[in-house]
């Protein structure tokens, strides 16, 4: 038999999973790498590092992470467990409990928010 070695963060750093524009996804993401979306999801993610949603990105459903940048649209409940960036192009509606929050001058901010210290 093969053993099975446990991956390190050092295997994942400088990976990033995308998926381009004009992509749609109907189900859920499960990843331990970074994420970068900046078409379409009906669904959750579930990221252990960082996501970025591009400016034509759209999400309807469920996120869970440890850091975010919003360029795009989220609707739907978004627990961060760091820092969630919220450019001036996002437009953010649904639940968030984030630790940090940073909100630009120009972004649509229609969310209960909740923040939680560590």
């Amino acid at each position: 038999m093969l053993d099975k070695k446990q991956k390190s963060d050092y295997d994942l750093l400088g990976k990033t999973n995308r998926i381009v524009e004009q992509t749609i996804i109907t189900g859920n993401i499960v990843c331990a790498a970074d994420l970068r979306l900046d078409g379409e999801l009906i669904g959750d993610i579930t990221c252990e590092g960082k996501i970025v949603l591009g400016p034509k990105s759209k999400v309807e459903g469920n996120i869970t992470c440890k850091n975010i940048d919003i360029e795009g649209k989220f609707n739907g409940k978004l627990v961060v467990e760091e820092l969630l960036g919220i450019k001036k192009s996002a437009k953010i509606s649904g639940e968030v409990i984030v630790g940090k929050l940073a909100i630009e001058p120009g972004a649509i901010f229609e969310a209960s928010c909740e923040m939680k210290s560590k």
